[in-house]
């Protein structure tokens, strides 16, 4: 005996009725483990906080998470962690975070010529290497680094590794060499460029 079964009963008792596309190897991308790790701190926050009051530095910090965000979109960044006044993000290409740098720099740069009263600077430090992730979240020397360059970095500038410097495809002439600096917590000079 036959018995007709409705088709969104056996969808919804097995989960789907038709099979799968079969798995192309060839259409798989390759993902390195390699990252470009960006930080980005906003200068002097607990400051505007004082001189502000807390609503207005709120609204700075929103004002600072939209640009940055919105660099990060175009350039296929992923936020990893919101820091308060910064923002931890990863890259796949060391390119794509370095055009990021330049344009977030450029955002600000265009904000502040709009509201002087209130000017945003932001610091921004790069790394690459081969961070560890645990619970979506990167740990390890690549992030630490990138992490200390923020910190050592003036307002308004990005320093970058010599390591993101000779990976990356861009025109040398948008690198200056910095020297070498010792972050907190690392044994060795670290030759640094700004963008």
């Amino acid at each position: 005996e036959i018995i007709e079964v409705d088709p969104a009963m056996v969808e919804a008792f097995l989960g789907r009725i038709t099979d799968p596309l079969p798995f192309v190897a060839e259409a798989a991308e390759f993902d390195s483990a390699s990252r470009a790790i960006m930080f980005t701190d906003l200068q002097d926050s607990t400051g505007m906080t004082a001189r502000l009051g807390d609503a207005k530095a709120l609204d700075l910090l929103h004002t600072h998470n939209s640009l940055t965000r919105k660099a990060l979109r175009e350039y296929t960044g992923r936020e990893v962690k919101h820091l308060g006044d910064g923002i931890m993000a990863s890259f796949a290409s060391i390119d794509q975070s370095l055009e990021c740098a330049i344009a977030i720099q450029r955002a600000f740069a265009a904000y502040n010529v709009e509201h002087s009263g209130a000017p945003l600077h932001l610091r921004i430090g790069l790394s690459v290497g081969e961070p560890v992730e645990d619970d979506n979240d990167l740990f390890g020397r690549t992030v630490q680094l990138a992490s200390r360059l923020c910190t050592h970095a003036k307002p308004d500038q990005i320093l970058a590794t010599e390591d993101a410097i000779a990976q990356s495809t861009g025109k040398t002439s948008l690198f200056l060499s910095r020297g070498p600096v010792t972050p907190k917590g690392f044994d060795h000079p670290i030759q640094v460029y700004e963008v």
